[in-house]
């Protein structure tokens, strides 16, 4: 079998358009099969250099293929199983800042760069006061951005024209906000001066995005079975799911120049991520959340198992669409497009998405996914969403522990604190006791949940419902 490199593969060579931070799966599955999309279908024709942000990583993988890999999507497109192996060429080379510090600084004199994206996790975009201009580099990411961007400042004399537009895809809400404080705080910091911080302000974007693509990764169990479909040795090779949607919050004048829509490609320029963000959380993590404990209460331990149950599927299908749609202020079609989506999604044939994994940290992850959909619904139709409440039963008696009625351990997973008080409050025996102290835990909520009205009576309700018929029969009372 032949290795993969541009040896034995054809590799285009294009201008050098974008600055990378970051060689992980994630944007090698997203970002750069977008890139490699507008190269294929519109004039976008540009290259990407890949920036290593730490010091240690995959570059030297990356390099040794020279750029090369492949992307191999899977899941369901209206109906049917899609299961798509495309061959990636659009990484021109790899840096690592560490040990290559002048490569990476001579970055910032590239005429045709004009883009910079980044993936460095949540803890990436950080502003780090013990950072230098003078650092090799600095080691916080929008450190070594403005040692980047100032250098080209002072390279091409503050032309106005050789702006960067930035966009960080790190999941963290507004997260162009974030990073452009960060780097206002360095300009303080190191002191660049009033002509550099008005240069940044008017030639350069930093902009909020939001991405949405399951990315498993490397795929250990098939990789023998897909280098014999693609005739390489390829160890670079990523996994994912054939869903995209990439939401950015940025003018149609930056959409002129990252044509992502003449491609075909679900890629929005918003005047505002923040609904599209609630759109996500509400309509994809929401429901995750509560069919989990559901689910696994119910015997059934992977999502799509659950979407296909005659009674869970039902679940999901109520708390999506009759509950949790109802809370959002999109248009109508547009939401349930998503949610259609979304279901279509969690059917993956090719994914055995646990429920257990989805279980950790179910109550934050309550708090910040349902429960603002929860009280949006009382507000609206004067009455408590059943199926959302329900779920949130569902994760209280999970928390019991013990076994689940085929003798499977239940395990619950969470901050400590959490555990215990689960664990004191079951021990006495009483439901409303049970429901009284988790929903008064403003340690959890932020507030106390027993102010709700009728929640406390409701959650108790279905406690002593699953208790009484076990969990299948339970939910069948409330579809």
């Amino acid at each position: 079998m032949k290795p993969l490199n541009k040896q034995f593969a054809p590799k285009s060579v294009m201008p050098e358009k974008v600055i990378q931070f970051g060689e992980g799966n994630f944007l090698r599955a997203f970002v750069d099969w977008i890139i490699w999309n507008m190269n294929q279908k519109t004039d976008f024709n540009g290259s990407v250099v890949v920036v290593q942000p730490i010091e240690h990583g995959m570059i030297d993988w990356l390099n040794a293929q020279d750029g090369l890999y492949h992307v191999n999507l899977q899941g369901r497109e209206n109906g049917k199983a899609v299961n798509t192996i495309e061959r990636i060429d659009v990484i021109s080379r790899a840096l690592n800042p560490y040990t290559q510090n002048e490569a990476y600084m001579a970055l910032a004199e590239l005429p045709d760069v004009r883009f910079v994206i980044s993936n460095t996790t949540e803890a990436g975009i950080a502003f780090d006061p013990s950072c230098k201009l003078d650092d090799k580099p600095a080691s916080s990411y929008p450190g070594k951005l403005v040692q980047l961007l100032y250098r080209r400042w002072q390279v091409f004399n503050g032309d106005l024209t050789k702006g960067l537009i930035i966009f960080p895809c790190e999941l963290i809400f507004l997260n162009g906000h974030v990073l452009k404080d960060c780097i206002y705080k360095y300009i303080e910091l190191w002191q660049l001066g009033d002509n550099f911080k008005q240069w940044f302000d008017e030639a350069c974007g930093v902009y909020a995005t939001l991405v949405d693509r399951i990315v498993p990764g490397f795929p250990r169990n098939e990789i023998k079975e897909i280098q014999e479909r693609i005739c390489y040795r390829d160890n670079m090779v990523v996994q994912a799911e054939n869903f995209h949607l990439w939401v950015i919050e940025a003018p149609i004048e930056v959409a002129k120049e990252f044509p992502a829509n003449k491609a075909g490609l679900h890629v929005l320029f918003v005047p505002s991520e923040e609904p599209y963000h609630k759109r996500k959380v509400t309509l994809l993590n929401g429901p995750h959340t509560v069919l989990s404990p559901v689910a696994f209460l119910s015997g059934i331990d992977i999502v799509r198992d659950a979407c296909n149950d005659e009674i869970v599927g039902k679940y999901i299908h109520k708390v999506q669409f009759d509950e949790l749609m109802q809370t959002l202020d999109l248009p109508i079609e547009e939401l349930e497009k998503f949610a259609y989506d979304v279901l279509e999604r969690f059917d993956n044939p090719y994914v055995d998405h646990q429920v257990t994994s989805i279980m950790l940290n179910s109550f934050p992850k309550f708090q910040t996914r349902d429960l603002p959909g929860l009280k949006t619904y009382l507000e609206r139709k004067g009455e408590l969403p059943m199926g959302l409440v329900f779920g949130l039963a569902a994760i209280i008696t999970y928390y019991k522990g013990g076994k689940r009625a085929d003798g499977v351990e239940i395990t619950p997973n969470d901050d400590p604190k959490i555990i215990e008080l689960l664990k004191e409050l079951w021990a006495t025996g009483d439901t409303q006791h049970v429901a009284d102290g988790v929903l008064g835990a403003e340690f959890i909520w932020g507030e106390n949940l027993n102010k709700i009205p009728g929640l406390n009576a409701m959650v108790k309700l279905f406690l002593d419902l699953i208790q009484e018929k076990g969990m299948i029969e339970a939910v069948q009372t409330i579809l």
